[in-house]
C-alpha cells in the first residue's frame, strides 16, 4: 500500500474526563460533544500524516443526539474537506444499539456514513445505497480487492464497481492505495496496526 500511518484511539469517556467537567460516561449536551471533537482534532493535529482514528465509546453509557452531533457527525465533515488539516479516517468502535439510533440520525441528517463495531461486528451506519452497502461488505470481507473482483462477488459490470467505490472513498469508509488501483477496508488497516 506505501501509505505510512498510525491507528489513534480515542476512548471518548476519557477524554470528556479531560476536557469538560461532567459525568464522564454521559455524553450528552452540545458543548460536551465540541469539547471533545476539539480534543480530537487537536491531537489528531499533532500526528499530522495519515491515520485511522478509533472512537471508542465502549464505556460511553448515554449519548444524546446534540452530541452525538458534535463529536460524530461534524468530526467526519471535517476531515472530508479538502482542507482538511490531516489525512484521517473513522472507526467508532463499542457501540451498543443505544449509541446506534443518535449516530445514524446525525449521519443520515448530514448526508454522511461511518464503519462501526456494534456488538462485536462491523457494519456501515448512515448514509449509502443498498449496493453501495454490498459493495462496503464484499471488501470487508476481502480486506483489499481491485474493482474487479468487487464486480466479481457482485455480479455488475467492473464500471459500476468503481462508481460505489469511489462514493465509499469519498465517504472515507474504504480506502485507495495511493500507487495502485487497490482498495482497503479500513478493518483491514486496524489489522495492519
Amino acid at each position: 500500500m506505501k501509505q505510512s500511518g498510525d491507528v489513534v484511539a480515542f476512548n471518548l469517556s476519557t477524554l470528556v474526563q479531560r476536557s469538560v467537567a461532567s459525568l464522564y460516561s454521559h455524553l450528552v449536551t452540545r458543548p460536551t460533544g465540541q469539547a471533545l471533537r476539539l480534543g480530537i482534532e487537536s491531537q489528531l493535529c499533532e500526528l499530522g500524516s495519515f491515520c485511522v482514528s478509533v472512537l471508542d465509546f465502549s464505556q460511553v453509557v448515554v449519548l444524546d443526539y446534540s452530541c452525538a452531533d458534535e463529536v460524530v457527525a461534524k468530526l467526519i465533515q471535517r476531515y472530508q474537506r479538502d482542507d482538511r488539516p490531516t489525512d484521517a479516517y473513522f472507526i467508532a468502535r463499542g457501540l451498543s444499539e443505544e449509541h446506534r439510533d443518535p449516530i445514524e440520525e446525525v449521519l443520515s441528517r448530514h448526508r454522511l456514513a461511518l464503519v462501526a463495531e456494534i456488538e462485536g461486528e462491523f457494519g456501515l451506519l448512515g448514509q449509502a445505497s443498498g449496493f453501495e452497502r454490498s459493495v462496503w461488505s464484499v471488501l470487508q470481507q476481502l480486506s483489499s480487492a481491485l474493482p474487479a473482483e468487487i464486480a466479481s462477488h457482485t455480479s455488475v459490470s467492473e464500471h459500476h464497481a468503481i462508481d460505489a467505490l469511489q462514493t465509499l472513498v469519498a465517504r472515507r469508509t474504504i480506502l485507495r492505495s495511493v500507487n495502485s488501483p487497490q482498495y482497503y477496508s479500513l478493518t483491514a488497516l486496524l489489522a495492519l496496526a
